[in-house]
């Protein structure tokens, strides 16, 4: 599995302006409740809250994976954002994450859903990866940033 299986490019907010945990999940929803009218945002987003309230996917070294299941998508839905400042993610290593990507997945899935977080995973522990992503300036160079790295990085 790729990331671009997920990911598409009007899933990618280049510069998050939100300021907490809370928001960023906000922020980082609208992408998949454009591509999905008929969803229940707000239900995402307590889905989203629910599952960082059992522990943070903030994984450490500026990245979070937020991530959940949730009733009524009909495929795996990615949106990756950056926050240039920094934001108190109660990750691991008590850093602030810069580099966020969150997942959702049908309610129904499993194998698909735990493929995407390790291909994520994965990808976002390579150094020069995650400071290129850092440095981007637009969508179009995260996109591109990120297109290089999935096919290079089996």
């Amino acid at each position: 599995m790729r990331i671009l299986d997920f990911l598409r490019f009007d899933g990618i907010i280049a510069s998050l302006k939100a300021g907490s945990k809370e928001e960023v999940l906000m922020e980082l929803v609208e992408p998949v409740a454009k591509a999905n009218p008929n969803m229940n945002k707000a239900g995402l987003i307590k889905t989203l809250i629910e599952r960082e309230n059992l522990g943070s996917t903030g994984i450490g070294g500026g990245v979070a994976i937020p991530h959940g299941k949730f009733e009524g998508l009909k495929e795996l839905a990615g949106v990756f954002g950056r926050s240039a400042s920094g934001i108190d993610f109660s990750s691991m290593d008590n850093q602030p994450a810069h580099l966020f990507f969150l997942l959702v997945a049908p309610k129904n899935s499993a194998g698909d859903h735990l493929k995407a977080l390790a291909r994520i995973s994965r990808l976002l522990k390579d150094p020069l990866l995650k400071r290129g992503l850092r440095q981007a300036d637009t969508a179009d160079e995260i996109y591109g940033i990120l297109e290089e790295y999935d096919r290079r990085i089996p």
